[in-house]
């Protein structure tokens, strides 16, 4: 069976952070492909941030993927564990409280994103 690979970055019971690896089941769909089960959406938001971004830790503002354009960014979980993330990878941000995560460039360059709240 085909799959589609993200992360999810989750606050646990005491408001601790954390990585999980997911992944989606991908089904057949003749000559389009292998879809994934249609997932209903709120809005999509396109980003740029400076190379120097550098953000403290701050939860996220709603549930929502993140859809790295390009890039690399480092996050770090308030359990103090670090992950690298480049462009083409996507992420399901869930912390929407507790402690939160810090996200920052690692290339020194313009990075673009896509968020899609959910």
């Amino acid at each position: 069976m085909e799959t589609f690979q993200l992360t999810r970055i989750y606050a646990d019971e005491n408001g601790e952070s954390h990585f999980e690896d997911l992944t989606i089941p991908l089904l057949p769909n003749g000559e389009i492909g292998f879809l994934s089960e249609a997932e209903n959406t709120k809005s999509i938001i396109f980003r740029k941030v400076k190379p120097d971004y550098d953000f403290d830790f701050h939860h996220a503002p709603q549930k929502q993927y993140i859809v790295l354009l390009d890039g690399i960014i480092e996050i770090e979980t308030s359990a103090g564990e670090k992950r690298s993330f480049t462009g083409g990878q996507i992420l399901l941000v869930e912390d929407t409280w507790g402690k939160g995560h810090r996200t920052k460039n690692i290339q020194s360059s313009l990075r673009s994103s896509i968020f899609i709240t959910l």
